[in-house]
């Protein structure tokens, strides 16, 4: 299974390329969406200095249908509606390939996360350009699977690793730190992470796609 990470332009034409580039310090948050036969359905979570002139302009636009606000303050409302252009949510109908959610939109761009095969992720591809969505990659890789990685051991130990903020940088915990809060030696807790992250960067490693290979990623996608 690969997992991806899009950066998505929405086209000019579209009610969020417009709205959100007009607000540009707002942010959309697609909470759920479900597209229909030819519309689709949206919750979406709106935060920024101005959420009223954004509601203004939603409700003026013709591409957006059945708008209901389901909680308002100052800075975030959450809106329900239907629109007649949901190209992302098309995009992944047609392609078989799940949109993770939440989806951010800001200023006319989606970060989006999808994980599937590589057959899933070509298509997806093929058919955001389709809808006319240009798009870039930022990374593609193989969905690491810490469970078949690492033992229970080392995964607990990783797990509060992290809860405790010995990879935080600046650190918030020491190696001695997070040996206390496990109720282990030092030793054992730095000989415990070193092998589990041996195992997390190997594997990662050896599953990066193209490291090697020079082709375009969206060429490697279709390849693969």
């Amino acid at each position: 299974m690969a997992q991806a990470t899009l950066t998505v332009t929405m086209p000019e034409q579209v009610w969020i390329q417009q709205i959100s580039t007009a607000h540009p310090d707002a942010t959309f948050r697609v909470l759920a969406a479900v597209p229909g036969a030819k519309s689709g359905f949206a919750l979406v979570r709106i935060t920024g200095p101005d959420v009223a002139a954004v509601i203004e302009d939603m409700n003026d636009h013709p591409q957006l249908t059945e708008i209901t606000l389901a909680q308002w303050s100052d800075n975030e409302a959450t809106v329900h509606f239907e629109t007649t252009a949901p190209l992302l949510m098309f995009s992944s109908r047609d392609s078989g390939m799940p949109i993770e959610l939440p989806v951010e939109i800001r200023d006319g761009e989606a970060t989006i996360e999808v994980t599937g095969s590589r057959e899933r992720l070509a298509e997806l591809a093929e058919q955001l350009t389709n809808f006319g969505l240009q798009y870039r990659i930022e990374h593609v890789r193989e969905r690491l699977h810490e469970s078949q990685l690492l033992s229970d051991r080392q995964l607990e130990v990783v797990v509060a690793a992290v809860e405790q903020g010995y990879y935080d940088t600046p650190r918030r915990s020491s190696l001695t730190e997070l040996a206390e809060h496990l109720g282990i030696a030092k030793s054992t807790c730095s000989e415990t992470l070193h092998r589990a992250e041996e195992a997390i960067i190997k594997r990662f490693v050896e599953d990066v796609p193209g490291l090697d290979d020079e082709k375009p990623l969206e060429e490697q996608l279709a390849s693969d």
